[in-house]
């Protein structure tokens, strides 16, 4: 029977992305890994490398999701509520991406990773679309479009990042639901358009 290589890279990286999640690039074990797979250890390293590299393959390998599923086309960044909509979707059923995130941020010497270029490539096409609007008049100019989206990612990324100070915050409230959540969100990311 032939090995299933690709199989084997799957289980792997949904067990590291597991274990990254939870205890970071310095607390995470790679025989915690391998065991959560059901995969001897070593194909770790023959396939990914060492701890670091693998943690570098599990941004990549979630970014690719997000990219994939909460990414509107450019023409769609002319609404931004929409946009933020899309990725408190995208959070809401993929907890431990900003959790990734963090990790990564918490690093000292962040590792360069494969998907850098498309992941800068998609940040710049994203701030593009949203000047194209300005410049169209369906967004306002008042600020640059850089910020308008750093703005959408720290809003629809807040409501998952701070979960007790959420909680806090929105004490007494009549309904805080998800759905009143991501409805105020789209709201309020829409206004920043205008």
């Amino acid at each position: 029977m032939a090995w299933d290589t690709q199989r084997t890279k799957q289980l792997l990286l949904e067990a590291a992305v597991q274990e990254f999640a939870e205890y970071g690039p310095e607390g995470a074990r790679v025989d915690r890994i391998a065991k959560l797979a059901g995969i001897n250890k070593e194909r770790i390293y023959q396939y990914f490398g060492n701890k670091e590299q693998l943690f570098g393959h599990v941004i990549d390998h979630e970014l690719a999701k997000v990219m994939a599923a909460a990414s509107p086309v450019p023409e769609q960044c002319r609404d931004l509520g929409e946009f933020a909509g899309l990725l408190f979707d995208w959070h809401c059923a993929n907890p431990t991406f900003l959790r990734l995130l963090r990790w990564e941020g918490l690093l000292v010497e962040p590792q360069p990773t494969a998907r850098d270029t498309e992941r800068a490539a998609y940040y710049v096409e994203r701030i593009t679309a949203i000047a194209q609007a300005q410049r169209a008049g369906t967004i306002a100019a008042e600020l640059p479009a850089q910020h308008l989206l750093y703005a959408v990612f720290a809003l629809s990324a807040w409501w998952f990042t701070a979960p007790k100070v959420i909680a806090m915050v929105m004490a007494g409230l009549a309904d805080d639901s998800p759905a009143a959540r991501r409805a105020a969100l789209v709201r309020l990311a829409g206004k920043l358009g205008r």
